[in-house]
């Protein structure tokens, strides 16, 4: 058996990257990509040639029984996101499930590095030894009871949110929980990083000044 390795790449700025894990994109003998498009990019800074195949939420179970045959006959496959860890808010896992379905020993090796989840409480301020982690609010169904479950949270709680619903988040938020204290990070690592931090109040403020655009990663907590 080949191993599959999950390899962390950048979430903004390319230097963000590992020696080991330029290693591992180099001398797998396929990548799989939630977008082959945006890999390209990184591969191409870095001077990589490895081979690309596509694999994301959308991909099928043949797909997944063909990265398992690949596996199957010693390929050392490298999986990667568009950007951070995989299997994080991410379709990763279930391919992983899915292989170790198939052959419980299958080997599947992390190769450590930048995560959203992490930058933003490495910032916070907030007290970290335990905190929740919610992936991205529900677009429709079920919204308030996510909110309900943040506002109820004794720990800090972490989530990612699109730029068409980080008003509408915050202000559903501060509806139910007035007191609470956000640290929003949008482009986080990139040219154009912000970070606003406050009273919810406060920074729904700010967020509404500013030009809504990019990807957002919100820590929020009852102090």
């Amino acid at each position: 058996m080949g191993t599959l390795f999950i390899v962390a790449t950048p979430i903004g700025n390319l230097e963000d990257i590992t020696h080991r894990a330029l290693r591992v994109l180099r001398q797998a003998d396929f990548i799989l990509c939630e977008d082959t498009r945006v890999t390209k990019k990184l591969l191409d800074h870095y001077g990589i040639a490895t081979p690309t195949l596509s694999y994301h939420q959308h991909s099928t179970p043949e797909k997944m029984s063909y990265v398992f045959g690949l596996l199957s006959t010693g390929k050392n496959i490298a999986l990667v996101s568009d950007s951070g860890t995989p299997g994080i808010a991410d379709p990763g896992n279930e391919l992983i499930e899915f292989l170790l379905q198939k052959n419980p020993g299958i080997n599947i090796a992390p190769i450590p590095g930048p995560s959203a989840v992490a930058a933003i409480a490495s910032i916070s301020g907030f007290p970290t030894n335990s905190f929740l982690f919610l992936g991205y609010p529900p677009s429709k169904k079920g919204r308030k009871k996510f909110f309900e479950k943040v506002a109820e949270s004794q720990c800090p709680v972490i989530f990612y949110e699109s730029p068409y619903r980080i008003i509408k988040t915050l202000q559903q938020l501060q509806e139910l929980s007035p007191e609470v204290y956000a640290v929003v990070g949008r482009e986080l690592t990139k040219q154009f990083e912000t970070i606003s931090r406050g009273p919810i109040d406060q920074v729904l403020q700010i967020m509404q000044k500013d030009k809504v655009k990019g990807e957002f990663v919100v820590i929020v907590y009852n102090q």
